[in-house]
């Protein structure tokens, strides 16, 4: 395992995978803006729990400040920070990419058109994360679903690559469920589609992520978000994958009134792979008061739908709140869906 990773954000699902990986042998250096998580992680190694299992992994943490000394460079670098810090990253680890090495997005929305600007799409992999996680408090992340499926590795051009088979074993290492797709901006779309529905309501609520996919108050305006979704990257031209086993179609289908209950009976059972208690990325943002990724996910939904003359009243009124709010202050509370609530009633 002579080959050496970086990552670029060492939360919840950089630090999960970045772990395991070490677990499992490699020579990986995680690098990460919080510094209380690197000095626990340094003091007391990282600890990573999962399915009533618990592991403590000397994880080669270390800020960004300390980049600056590493000599031998990686053969991937991993972008793992959120979207809205995905150019500086790639930059920042440019130098310390080896020659004909690999950046791999690894990060929620769609931002590996961003990346290869930056970088060149030549040098540059996608990854579909369908695992969840959360990093709570220093020191320690948690993964908190029982998916089938963790990681789809896909080129830009969907090519069958030696480095995407490559990449494809080294991640079986971290877990179960790792698969190379032809279809990578389809299943990205998917991904985006769950992102859209699951993230930004809990924010503004509150609600866990399972909760979110099963509560009777919420299950309509879900629905709508993902058949916007859903339709926006079709008229892109994308063959959307399935959204964690659920056909793309059955959320068009409910959000026009038809086999509604089937979906929620498929909608059940991803709940129960989901994990109790897991709070999505946006929640976790919002209760530390940080920016969250909303331009990146509804918002970029929306856009896409202005170009495409495809509507997304639901995914404009979400983004709505979250920017009406303001950074930071955003408190979570059910009733703030309002607005939204009033689009099912027109």
């Amino acid at each position: 395992m002579s080959l050496r990773i970086g990552i670029i954000g060492g939360g919840a699902i950089g630090g999960y995978t970045g772990g395991m990986l070490t677990k499992a042998g490699y020579d990986v250096t995680i690098v990460d803006q919080w510094p209380e998580h690197v000095a626990a992680v340094r003091a007391n190694g990282l600890t990573i729990r999962h399915g009533g299992d618990e592991v403590n992994v000397p994880a080669n943490y270390i800020n960004i400040c300390d980049l600056q000394a590493i000599d031998d460079p990686f053969d991937y670098v991993f972008i793992s920070v959120k979207s809205y810090d995905t150019e500086w990253a790639a930059i920042l680890m440019r130098r310390y990419l080896k020659p004909g090495g690999a950046y791999v997005d690894f990060q929620n929305g769609i931002n590996d058109y961003r990346l290869a600007e930056t970088v060149g799409a030549e040098n540059c992999l996608g990854c579909v994360i369908t695992i969840a996680a959360g990093c709570y408090e220093p020191g320690l992340v948690e993964r908190t679903d029982s998916n089938s499926v963790a990681y789809k590795i896909g080129e830009h051009d969907g090519a069958d690559t030696k480095r995407a088979r490559e990449l494809v074993e080294i991640l079986s290492s971290a877990s179960e469920g790792v698969f190379f797709t032809d279809n990578l901006w389809g299943e990205r779309w998917a991904k985006l589609a769950i992102n859209c529905m699951v993230n930004p309501i809990a924010g503004i609520t509150g609600l866990t992520s399972d909760k979110v996919r099963t509560d009777p108050r919420i299950r309509d305006i879900r629905t709508q978000v993902g058949a916007e979704v859903i339709r926006v990257g079709r008229a892109l031209g994308h063959q959307i994958g399935d959204l964690l086993g659920v056909p793309a179609q059955m959320f068009i289908d409910a959000a026009e009134g038809r086999n509604i209950e089937d979906l929620e009976i498929e909608m059940e059972k991803v709940a129960s792979s989901a994990g109790t208690g897991g709070r999505a990325s946006f929640l976790q943002d919002v209760i530390k008061h940080r920016r969250t990724e909303i331009e990146f996910l509804n918002g970029f939904v929306s856009e896409k739908g202005r170009e495409t003359g495809v509507p997304t009243p639901f995914c404009d009124a979400l983004v709505g709140i979250v920017r009406e709010a303001g950074v930071g202050t955003l408190e979570p509370d059910p009733e703030n869906l309002a607005p939204v609530a009033a689009l099912l009633e027109r």
